[in-house]
């Protein structure tokens, strides 16, 4: 499998029905393997993928079977995996949120066969741009969105716990397994913010010091890292030691739109923006290039739990690279 690309040609595809507008690898070890794909025509299709990586009994680069389909009137805009999927035990679970654009999330659950049980959270007033499960449980769904607001919901019963009012409409959030009681939000107008889950009060803010502020990630190796992309730069800040980023680098010159940190490798990360449907990957300790490539469409980024490959979504398909990270 090559390990770098620099001439557009990703690793492998996986071919949908329509443009792929989310896609995300669940983040837990014993649901790494599934994939959602949240395409404008038909919803959000399950995958099981394997990787050459993965085993020398692995034909070709990447072996994958659709599991199942959820259907959609709407469009789906993010997705997030809920910890409480698994398919190594019994019974078999699948569960995960989709945010779309009527405005409202979507918590989908199937037993893998015929059952399958769906929950409708309603309270946004804008588009939702970001949603995510708390790691530990899946008791807790947050989300933020253009209605200036992040909203933290307790699944169980589909109702609202607690709502968090934002400066500027909301473009991330994030919960760290190593700090189960503060949520990342970050806002448009180039502010990151902590909330605190015992009192739902502000706790620190970062500022980038620019905008628009268009995606920001909280590291899962270092839970004093953050980054972000904000105007045309990527930046990282330690939040131990300043509310300023500690390093920012250019990424793409007409404006950077998505920011991932590598999954398994703590100095990847994975950049999105303009010109065109530029995509990159850097390495933040000697700001090698891994990835520098443009798509006709680049939707949503997405890094498997425990190898560096990358999934984009694209036009019909969902491209994937995978990256040597020396």
């Amino acid at each position: 499998m090559p390990s770098e690309t620099t001439d557009g040609s990703s690793t492998c595809v996986i071919p949908c029905a329509g443009t792929v507008q989310c896609v995300e690898f669940s983040p837990f070890e014993w649901s790494s393997q599934l994939l959602a794909v949240g395409t404008s025509s038909s919803g959000v299709s399950v995958y099981s993928c394997r990787f050459q990586e993965e085993g020398s009994e692995i034909k070709g680069n990447i072996e994958y079977t659709r599991l199942k389909d959820f259907p959609m009137k709407c469009s789906p805009l993010c997705i997030a995996w809920s910890p409480q999927t698994s398919l190594h035990v019994l019974p078999k679970i699948m569960s995960f949120a989709v945010a779309s654009d009527d405005r409202t999330l979507k918590v989908f659950a199937s037993d893998m066969n015929s059952s399958n049980s769906m929950k409708i959270l309603w309270g946004h007033k804008g588009f939702v741009n970001a949603l995510t499960f708390d790691p530990s449980e899946g008791i807790h769904l947050a989300s933020t969105g253009d209605d200036m607001t992040c909203r933290v919901w307790t699944v169980v019963d589909a109702q609202q716990a607690f709502l968090f009012q934002l400066t500027s409409p909301g473009m991330a959030v994030a919960w760290h397994s190593d700090e189960p009681y503060k949520l990342m939000v970050a806002q448009k107008d180039g502010l990151i913010r902590f909330f605190s889950l015992h009192n739902q009060q502000p706790i620190q803010s970062l500022s980038c010091g620019q905008g628009p502020l268009l995606s920001a990630d909280w590291s899962r190796h270092n839970n004093l890292l953050v980054g972000a992309v904000s105007g045309s730069d990527w930046l990282v800040f330690d939040v131990s030691s300043s509310s300023l980023p500690i390093e920012r680098r250019p990424a793409h010159a007409e404006g950077a739109r998505l920011f991932r940190w590598s999954r398994c490798h703590e100095s990847l990360v994975a950049t999105c923006g303009r010109p065109g449907r530029q995509l990159k990957v850097f390495n933040t300790r000697h700001q090698q290039e891994h990835v520098n490539t443009s798509l006709k469409v680049a939707y949503s980024l997405s890094w498997h739990l425990t190898l560096p490959i990358l999934a984009v979504g694209g036009d019909k398909a969902v491209h994937m690279w995978s990256v040597k990270s020396l």
